[in-house]
């Protein structure tokens, strides 16, 4: 018990007063004679013994009722330690990330956390509060009781470490302050719970727990191949509890429903579904499958836009007419120039360079072309039946081909198609072994390791690729082969050109650092903005001569397909979708966390606080008791004989 007034309680020694009257009487006795003395001397004991307990009752009585008023007007109460303190400071961190979309025993977990902090009695008055959106610093009740249930999903997650050091800046830096951080959350993930014993703060926690943990997520969607006419996709799902057969995949254009498949669980968690889209079309897709786990894994946006025209430069030193039958205008910005006229300016904007028959190559013409390649770009090499070969062999050294050796004049047939070479992927219907095979009457070896892509009939390479470079060993010219005139001219050099502009990505991740390109030239003062029917926003990005770079982090905040406007003029569109990584609804016990307290409901614990912090005043009591002692006090002069 403790006295909000405890220097009244020096009036106690005003008690020795009424002792004092009752111990020192001050009344004079008068003698009176009487005959029979002996009868007066039993009458005085017996009077004197019962007026002597009267009195010590009274005195017992009458001190207690003064001493009760005493320490009424001392004003005692009990209260714990955390309640003593005027110094209070309160943080409430609550988790609303996609994790708790799942259902607990009255539904969906943020829903119905949100909904008891609303109707919660117990509250602080003022408190900061935090979500991985937004945050409030001193708060009042009313405040915080408007803004809870406005509290949405967020594909943002904090660690453990983020929570607590965005909650040590919420408070102040009063160190005499008791800091009470209330954490509600799934603590969904795998990280290990961060040591707090050196923290100045008392940390509550609510663990939230679902009562089903089944989910399937649609992973991801990537490009398994490329034809001229189609783009095969492969999309990867998981599934997160039981075992499960013939869940549906759609795949939609817009609001389209364009295919369906399913996939089996039955005998692996992770599957993929395969889709077919057309190539060089744009395509604004959507992946989606019905689960009841979590919602926000369900549809996986992507894009393809219409495809772009694919510049490719020949430098000629031979016919190129055949070329221009290939490299059609409708699909390629094809440019076609004499080396002596070649304008060097032009080499780094393309996506595919052509040597056709040089006799040499210039060092100047070299060292482009090593830039060219290293950048990505696709270099194509067709040498002369001329060549000088210093010359060739100074670029394959940059470029990691290989030496020619001297022509050799022989007569060879090309016999062999790799078929499982990209290029090749999807011209055929079959793997075709009974045409016309095409001849060479000579050639230069070739050394070095390369990825054979068609093959004479001993085995020696005809076109051989390392990396972004393809490097014919033989002139095509119609006096040395007539590759030209065979089916397998235009597929090869077709595929290797549409196959040297990589398509975009499909979709980038909230959250991330993304960086993409727009093939575009805007004016000085113009502006790119990324556009949904719901938002629009303007990304961080640098305007150059041929292509703004657009680089995005938090913004979008939201999944789907956005337009890439110029003022009111699209260019092509993007897609972003929330990252996984919360698909996997595996959680850590809270209830194993060194330094902290424990609670399994919102109510229990705010009831906690909201006892240690209650302040219980004694003094009516003790008011009622001097009230009391009063009365046994006149009951003993009045009534007690």
């Amino acid at each position: 018990m403790q006295f909000k007034h405890p220097e009244l309680l020096y009036a106690l020694f005003l008690l020795i007063i009424p002792i004092l009257v009752h111990l020192f009487q001050l009344r004079k006795f008068q003698n009176t004679p009487f005959t029979n003395v002996k009868f007066l001397k039993e009458v005085t004991l017996q009077t004197r013994k019962s007026s002597q307990l009267k009195k010590w009752l009274v005195l017992s009585s009458r001190l207690l009722a003064l001493a009760c008023i005493i320490f009424a007007f001392a004003q005692p109460f009990i209260a714990s330690e955390s309640a003593l303190k005027t110094d209070k400071e309160t943080v409430i961190y609550l988790d609303n990330s996609f994790s708790l979309q799942v259902k607990g025993n009255k539904g969906e977990l943020l829903k119905r956390v949100t909904q008891e902090l609303f109707e919660n009695p117990n509250l602080p008055e003022v408190s900061s509060w935090f979500t991985n959106t937004f945050s409030y610093k001193n708060s009042e009740k009313e405040n915080f009781k408007n803004r809870i249930l406005e509290t949405e999903y967020s594909a943002n997650q904090f660690s453990l470490e983020e929570v607590l050091l965005k909650a040590e800046n919420l408070f102040s830096k009063n160190k005499s302050s008791e800091k009470n951080l209330i954490w509600i959350s799934d603590f969904q993930g795998q990280e290990k719970f961060p040591d707090v014993s050196n923290k100045n703060i008392k940390i509550s926690t609510v663990q939230l727990k679902p009562t089903d943990k089944k989910n399937i997520s649609v992973d991801s969607i990537s490009i398994a191949s490329v034809s001229s006419d189609a783009i095969s996709l492969k999309v990867q799902l998981t599934n997160y509890g039981i075992p499960l057969e013939n869940i549906p995949v759609s795949l939609f254009n817009e609001e389209i429903l364009v295919a369906k498949t399913s996939v089996d669980f039955s005998t692996s968690s992770t599957v993929t579904a395969p889709f077919e889209i057309r190539s060089n079309t744009a395509f604004n897709g959507r992946v989606s499958i019905i689960d009841q786990g979590l919602l926000f894994d369900n549809d996986l946006y992507f894009n393809t836009n219409k495809g772009t025209k694919i510049k490719v430069l020949s430098v000629n030193e031979a016919d190129a007419s055949y070329l221009h039958k290939i490299f059609t205008q409708d699909e390629f910005d094809f440019v076609s120039q004499p080396l002596k006229l070649l304008d060097f300016n032009l080499i780094l904007e393309q996506n595919t360079i052509l040597l056709n028959e040089l006799v040499n190559i210039p060092i100047s013409l070299q060292t482009a072309l090593t830039s060219f390649a290293e950048n990505g770009g696709t270099l194509v090499i067709i040498p002369s039946e001329k060549a000088e070969l210093t010359s060739y062999n100074q670029l394959f050294k940059s470029l990691n081909l290989g030496v020619f050796s001297q022509k050799v004049e022989q007569e060879k047939q090309i016999t062999t198609i790799h078929f499982s070479h990209p290029i090749y992927q999807h011209v055929f219907d079959s793997q075709v072994t009974n045409f016309q095979y095409p001849k060479v009457n000579s050639f230069y070896p070739l050394s070095g390791n390369h990825i054979k892509v068609l093959s004479y009939q001993d085995g020696d390479g005809f076109l051989m690729q390392n990396k972004t470079s393809y490097l014919f060993t033989s002139s095509i010219k119609t006096e040395n082969s007539n590759f030209k005139n065979s089916p397998l001219v235009v597929p090869t050099l077709y595929s290797i050109a549409t196959n040297s502009l990589p398509l975009p990505n499909l979709y980038f991740n909230i959250g991330e650092e993304n960086y993409f390109a727009v093939a575009v030239q805007l004016p000085q003062d113009h502006i790119l903005k990324l556009k949904s029917t719901e938002v629009d926003f303007i990304p961080l990005q640098k305007n150059t001569s041929n292509k703004v770079t657009i680089t995005t982090t938090d913004m979008p905040s939201k999944a789907g397909i956005y337009g890439v406007f110029d003022k009111e003029l699209e260019i092509e569109k993007v897609s972003y979708n929330y990252s996984r990584k919360e698909s996997d609804l595996r959680y850590l016990n809270a209830a194993t966390w060194l330094g902290t307290e424990n609670y399994n409901t919102i109510n229990s614990l705010f009831e906690k606080v909201a006892q240690n912090d209650n302040i219980r005043n004694l003094w009516k009591w003790f008011v009622i008791f001097a009230l009391l002692f009063l009365v046994i006090e006149m009951f003993l002069l009045k009534i007690l004989k």
